[in-house]
Parts: C-alpha cells; sequence; structure tokens
C-alpha cells in the first residue's frame, strides 16, 4: 500500500473504528439494561391500564389489581396460645406460642400469599397483555433500518491507485391498518459513499414512497378488519368475569377450609369428653366388680370402649393436625408456621336465614351471574363469525395505489425532487379456486353458533340447579342443626342417668356406652351442621351473584336482597 495513502488513512480508520467499537458498546448496555426494564414497565403500564378500564365494566372486580408478589401479611400483631389443650395429648404442647389466626386475617394471608390465587391473576393478566398486541396491529407501526459499509478498492497490479470509501444506507417506514381494512405504508430512503482518500466526492440519493392495498372483497369492511380486535377485547371482559367467579369461589373455599379445621378441633375436644367419661365409668365398675357388686363383663365391656374411644381420640388428633397443615398450604403459608385458627370463630356462628323465596332467588341469579352475561356474549360472537367467515370464501380482489418521490442528483445532502414524482395504480385479483379449507371453517362456524346456543340453555338451567342445589343444603343443614341440639338434650339426659346409675352401681355398660356415644355423635353432629348450614349460605350468595368480595378477601355480610 501506498504510505501516504496509508497516513492520511490512518486517523480515518481509527476515527471509525472507536465509533463503531462505542456505538457498539453502548447498544449492548442499552439492549440489557434500561432497554429491558423499559419494555418490562411499558407492559404492565399499558396491561394495568386495559385491566382498569374494563374493570368499571365488571361488579366487584379489584380495584387496586397487580400481579406484585410477596404481599405478606404481619403475624405478628396477633394473640398467641397461652395454655395447654389437654385434648390433643403431648401435641397440645407444641401449640404454645403459636399465632392465633382470625378468619378475616386468614382470607387476606390467602388472597396475598395463595399460589393458587397468585395463578389466577397471572391468567388475567396474561389476556390484558395479549389484548396489547391486537391493539398494536391498528396504531402506526414504525421500522427503521440502517446498513455502513468500509471498501478498498486498488486498481494496478503495484496497487499506484489505491481508493477507501465508506458507504451507508438507512430507511424509516411507518405502516398503518385501517379500520376498513386498508394498509397504508411509508417509508423514506437514503443512502450515501464517501471517499477518504483520494477525489473527495460523496454521492447521495434518497427516496420517499407510500403505497395503500384496500381489500375490496376478502377482507374488506369494518366488521372483518375488526373482527380480531373485537374478540380480543371481550376475551379480557370474560377474563375479568372468570376472575370475579373465581374470588368468591376462593372466598368461600377458604372459609369452607377454616371451618372445616375448626370442626375437626372441636371432634378432638368431643373425643377426648368421650373417653375421659368412659375413664371414669371404667374406674368405678372396676370398684363395683372388686365388691362383688357389678358382673366381671361389665367391666371388660367398658374397659373395651374406653379403648375405643383412645383410638377415636388419636385419629381425630391425626386428622386435625393433617387438616390444619393442608389449610397453610391453601394459605400459601409453609407447613411449619407456628400458628393455630380461632376457635371462637366456631362459637360465634348462628343461623342466618335468607330473606327471600326460592323463586326469588333464582330471579336475582339469573339477572345477576356473571358467567351467564358471559354466555350470551360468546352466542354473539358465534353469530358474528359466521360473517367473517363467509367473507373468506369470497375473491381476494386488493386496490393498490403506489406513490415514489426521488431526490435531486448531487454530491450534497440528499434533497427530494417532488417534481420527479411517479404514480402507479392497479388491482390485484386471485380468483377463489381453492378454499376448502375457508369451507370447512365457514360450515364449522354454524355447529359453533348452535352450539353456544345450547351452552346458553345450559348455563340458565346450571345456575337454576345451583340455586335449588344451595337451597336444599341450607334446609338440610337447618334440620340437621335443630335435630342434633334435640338430640345433645336427650343424651345429656340420658348421660346424667346413667351416671347416677352407675354411682349406685345399677347401671348397665350397654346403656352407659350407648348414652355417652349417642352425645358425641349428636355433638359432632351439632357442629358439622351449623358449619355446613354457614358454607351454604355463603355458597347461596355466591351462586346468587350477589356475594361481594373486599381488596383484603373478606365478605361483605348481606341482609336483603331484592328480586330483580
Amino acid at each position: 500500500m501506498d504510505p501516504l495513502n496509508q497516513e492520511v488513512l490512518a486517523p480515518h480508520w481509527t476515527a471509525w473504528t472507536k465509533l463503531i467499537i462505542g456505538l457498539g458498546l453502548l447498544s449492548c448496555l442499552l439492549a440489557t439494561g434500561c432497554t429491558a426494564k423499559h419494555y418490562r414497565e411499558s407492559a404492565d403500564k399499558q396491561t394495568y391500564g386495559i385491566i382498569a378500564a374494563k374493570s368499571r365494566l365488571v361488579p366487584d372486580m379489584e380495584s387496586h389489581f397487580t400481579i406484585q408478589t410477596n404481599l405478606l401479611v404481619p403475624l405478628t400483631n396477633l394473640a398467641v396460645v397461652t395454655n395447654i389443650d389437654e385434648a390433643l395429648g403431648k401435641e397440645g404442647a407444641e401449640e404454645l406460642g403459636a399465632r392465633i389466626i382470625p378468619l378475616a386475617t386468614a382470607l387476606e394471608i390467602a388472597v396475598k400469599n395463595s399460589r393458587t390465587y397468585q395463578n389466577r391473576k397471572e391468567m388475567l393478566y396474561l389476556e390484558a397483555l395479549s389484548l396489547t398486541l391486537a391493539r398494536h396491529r391498528f396504531a402506526p407501526i414504525f421500522t427503521g433500518s440502517a446498513q455502513a459499509d468500509y471498501q478498498r478498492t486498488v486498481e494496478g497490479i503495484d496497487e499506484l491507485t489505491t481508493e477507501h470509501s465508506i458507504s451507508g444506507s438507512g430507511e424509516t417506514g411507518v405502516s398503518i391498518l385501517t379500520r376498513s381494512g386498508a394498509r397504508i405504508a411509508a417509508a423514506i430512503a437514503a443512502d450515501f459513499r464517501r471517499f477518504l482518500v483520494g477525489d473527495p466526492r460523496m454521492a447521495t440519493g434518497s427516496a420517499l414512497s407510500a403505497t395503500l392495498t384496500q381489500p375490496l372483497l376478502r377482507g374488506a369492511g369494518y366488521r372483518v378488519t375488526m373482527e380480531s380486535l373485537t374478540q380480543a377485547e371481550r376475551n379480557v371482559l370474560y377474563a375479568l368475569r372468570d376472575f370475579v367467579q373465581f374470588r368468591r369461589d376462593f372466598v368461600v373455599q377458604i372459609t369452607s377450609g377454616y371451618y372445616g379445621v375448626l370442626r375437626n378441633r372441636d371432634s378432638v375436644n368431643n373425643e377426648w369428653a368421650r373417653y375421659l367419661s368412659f375413664r371414669k365409668s371404667t374406674e368405678l365398675t372396676r370398684a363395683f366388680v372388686r365388691e362383688g357388686r357389678t358382673k366381671q363383663s361389665e367391666l371388660g365391656r367398658l374397659e373395651q370402649e374406653q379403648i375405643s374411644a383412645d383410638i377415636g381420640m388419636n385419629n381425630a388428633i391425626r386428622n386435625y393436625r393433617q387438616s390444619i397443615d393442608q389449610f397453610k398450604i391453601l394459605l400459601g403459608l409453609p407447613t411449619d408456621a407456628h400458628v393455630v385458627l380461632d376457635s371462637r370463630e366456631l362459637a360465634n356462628l348462628k343461623l342466618v336465614y335468607p330473606n327471600l323465596s326460592l323463586e326469588d332467588a333464582v330471579r336475582v341469579a339469573l339477572a345477576t351471574r356473571l358467567d351467564l352475561y358471559t354466555a350470551r356474549d360468546q352466542f354473539e360472537d358465534a353469530h358474528r363469525k359466521i360473517y367473517v367467515d363467509a367473507n373468506s370464501l369470497k375473491p381476494d380482489l386488493d386496490l393498490i395505489l403506489q406513490a415514489n418521490v426521488a431526490s435531486k442528483p448531487g454530491s450534497g445532502l440528499p434533497e427530494l425532487d417532488f417534481n420527479r414524482t411517479s404514480w402507479s395504480g392497479g388491482v390485484d385479483l386471485n380468483l377463489p379456486f381453492d378454499r376448502l379449507a375457508e369451507r370447512n371453517e365457514y360450515r364449522a362456524s354454524f355447529i359453533t353458533y348452535e352450539r353456544a346456543q345450547r351452552a346458553l340453555e345450559l348455563a340458565v338451567d346450571n345456575i337454576k340447579l345451583d340455586v335449588y342445589d344451595d337451597w336444599r343444603n341450607l334446609e338440610q343443614a337447618k334440620r340437621n342443626y335443630e335435630s342434633s341440639e334435640l338430640g345433645i338434650k336427650l343424651s345429656q339426659s340420658r348421660v346424667a342417668e346413667q351416671t347416677l346409675l352407675a354411682e349406685l352401681g345399677r347401671a348397665t355398660a350397654k346403656d352407659q356406652v350407648d348414652a355417652q356415644n349417642d352425645l358425641t355423635t349428636s355433638m359432632n353432629a351439632r357442629t358439622s351442621a351449623i358449619v355446613n348450614y354457614t358454607i351454604a349460605r355463603l355458597e347461596l350468595w355466591r351462586d346468587l351473584g350477589v356475594l361481594t368480595i373486599r381488596e383484603n378477601g373478606q365478605w361483605e355480610e348481606i341482609t336483603n336482597v331484592t328480586a330483580q
């Protein structure tokens, strides 16, 4: 290479090398740092905006929806266990110092920590996130590209003539899909070549182009063009309704699980009382046997029943411990969390009967159930899809208009010359010789429509069935509670009578066993009945579509429901 050319090229090459390396490093930093964070924040902003806007259309939707995790509920301000429950045996001491979780706190923990609840929130978020892409299709979409090259040209065998040049090109464009189906695209392109040594020439050029493509048959019109966006918008609305319904189901599930644990704890206490009763009867009967006032067989029967009571108590303790561990998982707490549930919640339960008739309840459900609204809307979706699929059977006939503006030739900065404008127009026709796939889609759309109609009818029947079942469960739990209350009174009288007879040495083992077992059974039945009644009442409000859930997971107590 010519030494002179090397000397002249060196500063240019060094400068361009530094520039390219610097731009490369800057691009890497942006791509791996701020840019990624910006994209995430942008996605959250758009998605949360969509959910907030559409939440106004869905009653009882969370007002401050977020998929942020680790929203911990502090337990340090809760009361602790200070007394050992003898009914739990050696495991009673393990509960000392445990935090006592009321139902309200359990519900708040569940909506902030439950894995199931978090998954459902993320499902809603992802549905709204997909809508941002559907909307983006109708927004101006910008594109840009650039290219740079270095070129060294050698002429002659002895490399007497050497040229060094840098060339580059760039293009910026925008594309817009209109609601009529027309797509408008515009782009401006520029290129240049700069000679670094020798002849300091710079050649430039640019061009502006625009194209309009308007479907006239297939794909034409507002209804066809907007169908994908319309369906995406409605899918987010359906997802919001499903989430609201899930929140109601979830709160009922947590409440049911909470009272289920307390019911098992109450069963432990009842089995403990049964065991103590048989132990006392056995000791008394054993004394009578030693005095010869009672048969050995009577003592054997009571001893056997004492063993059965001990087994029943151990089984009850196991069921209780297992149920509370399972409930911790449901809340999103670790299984080794040192917590217990508040037994006072069970003692505060009472029968509160709905103040409306079964017929009114059905009318309320049919007017308020969100899943019924969705079934009706999906029926409309299926009807709308028939028109869209019918359009796909038409020929492709597009009107295409193009315009181009070139720049003035020269070596300076590129400058568009509107006197050098060209226009063109035409049509693009594609005859529908092969429409088998489209035909099948069109025929299937009628079947989908008929299925949607049947699904709507089924939804109405299922809603009625839900209300009927809830009503029957409520009535059954009420009667069971009343029967168990009566059973407890009768059993207590029998146990008192057998206790008096046993002290006189005149009781039989069979009568004592039957009286005590019947008392334990009635007490367990009463607890189950009041729990079942409470859950059945919540399920009724839920299936009527009137169960309102607050931000912290607690429900608003319902005192009056008016039929529409």
